[in-house]
């Protein structure tokens, strides 16, 4: 019975994201709309973070980067959602090719510092740089066109249609990253977080294994602000910001770092215990610090991993 656990759980999860779809309301489904997204950035995070063993500060310049060229190109180019989504994780991965060749060089503190160094220095472009990215302003504006398949129209501005197209792509998402997991690379990742030097021994390029965690995760970044951005129909420059890259860093803490499901389940619990709070204090910050401070430190090993008796 315990073998088959997962797969009961992902079924009901799977199960309660289509009702709340078709019953949920407008809030509900904007909500969970949130929690999806964010569960797309975090696991893309932890291909970088809890597989491959890099802590990157600075990963927020990739979800801008997916959000800047969505919003960019559907409102100068072509309003179409889909194309637009292409373009956005486009831009995300080669921002992180460019990044991630400087980075990867470096381990530990070296490279989480640099990444925080490109990070403010994306930010930095996207404030100054007003005539093509509104500066503090940001885009707005950003509306959900139909998407066009040929004959067929695909209305998603009802947030329910659009709801289903980020149920879609997080199905999607999962799918590409148990794959990438499970697969020999996702396997040399795993052995470069455990040990590098004996992975480097046996002859394995280790910059270019790290490379290519960090343009995946970069990717799955660039997915994520691409769809806030439509869910939001606007994005401001502190979508770049440091303090946007620690909530994968978190999320991955809260579920499990060293789990699949882990990113998933912490970001459904950041995004529901955040807005609780907000709802009951003005300081809500503070406690919402405290609260997640005592899941973390309390949770060894993340709420999946003290469920599945795994403790890092």
């Amino acid at each position: 019975m315990k073998r088959y656990a997962p797969i009961l759980f992902a079924g009901i999860a799977l199960a309660a994201l289509v009702l709340i779809g078709l019953i949920g309301g407008r809030f509900l489904i904007y909500l969970t709309s949130r929690v999806m997204i964010l569960s797309i950035f975090a696991m893309g995070y932890n291909i970088l973070f809890g597989r491959t063993g890099l802590l990157s500060f600075g990963h927020a310049a990739f979800y801008a980067g997916g959000a800047y060229g969505l919003g960019l190109f559907m409102l100068h180019v072509l309003p179409h959602p889909l194309l637009g989504i292409v373009v956005g994780v486009a831009c995300a991965a080669l921002l992180a090719v460019v990044i991630g060749f400087f980075c990867v060089r470096h381990t530990e503190i070296y490279f989480a510092m640099l990444t925080l160094a490109f990070g403010m220095m994306v930010f930095s472009l996207i404030w100054n740089l007003r005539d093509i990215t509104g500066g503090d302003d940001g885009l707005v504006g950003i509306i959900r066109t139909p998407i066009a398949l040929g004959p067929l129209s695909i209305p998603i501005i009802k947030p329910q249609s659009y709801y289903f197209l980020i149920l879609a792509l997080l199905l999607l998402s999962v799918f590409l990253i148990y794959r990438i997991r499970h697969s020999p690379f996702g396997l040399v990742l795993a052995g470069i977080r455990e040990n590098e030097k004996r992975v480097a021994f046996a002859g394995v390029s280790l910059k270019n294994y790290r490379l290519g965690a960090f343009v995946l995760s970069g990717a799955f970044a660039g997915l994520a602000g691409a769809l806030g951005t439509l869910l939001e129909s606007s994005t401001s420059p502190f979508s770049a910001h440091w303090s946007h890259s620690a909530e994968p860093i978190l999320v991955t803490l809260i579920g499990g770092l060293q789990t699949f499901a882990g990113p998933m389940v912490g970001s459904a619990v950041f995004i529901v215990l955040r807005e609780v709070i907000e709802r009951f204090t003005h300081n809500w910050m503070l406690w919402f610090s405290i609260i997640l401070l005592v899941i973390i430190m309390g949770f060894r090993g993340g709420i999946v991993g003290i469920l599945s008796g795994r403790r890092k």
